[in-house]
């Protein structure tokens, strides 16, 4: 009752200022304002009002905002926590691939797989390399580096 009063008081003191506005011959302005106050009255009309005072004061709707409130803080954290565990997605992908692709130094073949897997043949040697090239292998994680950050 107290919100249907109110908003027929406020959409009467917005008619009378368009009305003011209109009659400084401004009526653009007051066919807006005109606009705007009848909106209030509006909701009172359709129940909208009744329905949100309603809510407003159930427990029950209030209740209601504090579980959505708690499921949004729990979001969050557990964003928060992802965040930090590894850096990039590409950087999850990848420790993901190589998780999924690891296996136990001891593990058998796979019962249903290829059986046996014959021995990697070793290559044969063409020619000692010299001592020389040993530096420029710890040289590739540099230039890695290096060509990771652009320079």
């Amino acid at each position: 009752m107290i919100a249907e009063t109110v908003c027929s008081a406020v959409s009467a003191a917005g008619l009378g200022i368009a009305a003011v506005t209109a009659y400084r011959k401004r009526f653009l302005a007051a066919t807006r304002l005109a606009a705007y106050s009848l909106v209030p009255v509006g909701l009172v009309m359709t129940g909208v009002v009744g329905w949100l005072a309603d809510t407003a004061f159930s427990v029950k709707a209030w209740a209601g905002f504090g579980v959505l409130g708690v499921a949004w803080l729990l979001f969050m954290t557990t964003r928060a926590v992802e965040r930090r565990r590894v850096g990039t997605r590409e950087e999850r992908k990848a420790a993901k691939a190589a998780q999924s692709e690891a296996v136990a130094p001891a593990a058998s073949a796979p019962s249903l797989g290829q059986g046996i897997r014959p021995a990697a043949k070793p290559e044969p040697k063409a020619k000692a390399k010299p001592k020389a090239a040993a530096p420029t292998e710890d040289f590739s994680d540099i230039e890695a580096i290096l060509k990771k950050h652009g320079i």
